[in-house]
């Protein structure tokens, strides 16, 4: 690097002798401004070497050894031949403009099903990474968190090959040295959630204050603080409804007498943008607003006026909300590793719902009414019993086999260990009757 002054650093163009293998010749800055959140600004111009055009790219971070990486991984990629305005495409640009090369020699019949899983899956989870980011861990993730929402097999496969092919491309275009979406043993993998979602117990947050603690952090994280965020998260975790619901909910599904909501609609991704339409099943179902969020809706019915259909809850634009802009919005990944729930997703919320409502002991049935489950086998899966439940039932057992052998004195200490309950029958007595 050049000359650095105190908040700006400058690499000048490379000489002659150094210049890239298709004729690009690359100038870098680092520019510091302390009065952002992310105050380094690293910046990469050149040439275009076929419009002559002069080009640039940039990015903010937060620390000058991130936009320092983030040149050195510019300079390269350049240096195979690839143009920084190629390396910082994200992923759904990049699908759009070779999405025929990628899928040559496909029948139309497949096309069909690949094209929705693009549209579908990989874009609203990948779409907004750029293609060096990509890897095989980010991608893992993902394929996960398809299955662990119910997609079927041959829907994860389909949108695993469409992610294939267009990643595969980027490989042969020299913008990734392999291919990150070439998973091994996804259906292994497959297996593996499926066993997890057995215990979906195991996904939830431990208590309310583990929650809390969640949402004020994704509040923090947001671009300028939106409290929203953080309001979102706690209805759903205890509303135990999912993201697209709460999206859904409008100020007329709202009872404020009895404190309920009437769970029918859901914001889901479609062809052409976001809609509104019934909810999973098409099951209505009607979920108690407890105590602890009665205050925090309150003041969102009061601020969307008298409208029943207006939204309880939007972004800070007033855009409909999913699990994908929750997720941007908030830095979710990033926030859940920092507080030490890696496998949390915003899904995971509704499972904290329904395995707090479980632990309070609401009955099975109205526990299955407030999920919306089709199967009673599907809301039974939270009822595994906590330590304290274990404990109980060892307390009990222990009173059933001392009632069976009888009460020790009460100056005679209780034999250790558990004791067998007697088998022999009871001796019959025979009374004469005249």
């Amino acid at each position: 690097m050049a000359d650095r002054m105190p908040c700006r650093s400058r690499a000048g163009g490379m000489t002659g002798q150094q210049l890239l293998p298709i004729g690009i010749a690359l100038s870098v800055d680092i520019e510091c401004r302390e009065d952002r959140r992310t105050p380094y600004r690293a910046r990469v111009r050149w040439v275009d070497p076929v419009s002559k055009r002069r080009q640039s790219r940039s990015e903010a971070f937060r620390t000058d050894a991130e936009a320092q990486t983030w040149i050195a991984r510019m300079q390269r990629l350049a240096g195979r031949g690839v143009s920084p305005a190629t390396a910082t495409t994200t992923l759904a640009e990049y699908g759009e403009l070779e999405w025929d090369v990628a899928m040559r020699g496909l029948e139309a019949k497949t096309m069909h099903p690949y094209r929705a899983g693009w549209d579908l899956r990989v874009v609203p989870a990948l779409g907004h990474l750029q293609i060096p980011m990509i890897t095989h861990g980010v991608v893992d993730r993902v394929v996960h968190g398809w299955i662990a929402d119910g997609e079927g097999r041959s829907t994860v496969k389909n949108t695993l090959a469409a992610l294939v092919r267009v990643m595969e491309q980027a490989a042969r275009d020299g913008i990734v040295d392999r291919n990150p979406a070439r998973v091994t043993g996804w259906q292994r993998q497959y297996k593996l959630a499926e066993d997890e979602l057995d215990d979906p117990r195991s996904l939830a947050l431990p208590d309310w204050a583990a929650l809390d603690e969640l949402a004020f952090a994704l509040v923090v994280r947001s671009a300028d603080e939106y409290g929203g965020w953080g309001d979102v998260v706690r209805f759903a975790a205890c509303t135990a409804a999912r993201i697209g619901e709460v999206s859904g909910v409008r100020a007329g599904d709202i009872n404020r007498e009895a404190w309920t909501w009437e769970v029918c609609r859901q914001t889901t991704t479609a062809p052409g943008g976001l809609v509104d339409k019934g909810t999973k099943g098409k099951r209505r179902r009607t979920v108690p607003i407890i105590p602890e969020i009665r205050p925090m809706v309150a003041a969102r019915l009061d601020a969307v006026g008298h409208d029943p259909m207006n939204r309880l809850f939007t972004g800070p634009r007033g855009g409909r909300i999913t699990t994908a802009v929750l997720r941007d919005a908030t830095h979710w990944d990033e926030v859940v590793v920092k507080l030490g729930y890696e496998h949390l997703r915003r899904h995971d919320l509704r499972h904290t719902g329904l395995t707090w409502m479980a632990d309070a002991g609401v009955p099975l049935h109205v526990l299955r009414k407030i999920a919306g489950h089709g199967s009673l086998t599907t809301t039974q899966r939270y009822l595994h019993p906590d330590l304290r439940s274990v404990d109980l039932a060892g307390k009990a057992l222990s009173a059933h086999l001392a009632a069976g052998r009888g009460a020790p004195a009460a100056d005679e200490p209780a034999p250790p260990g558990p004791q067998m309950v007697p088998t022999e029958p009871p001796k019959r007595h025979l009374r004469v009757v005249k």
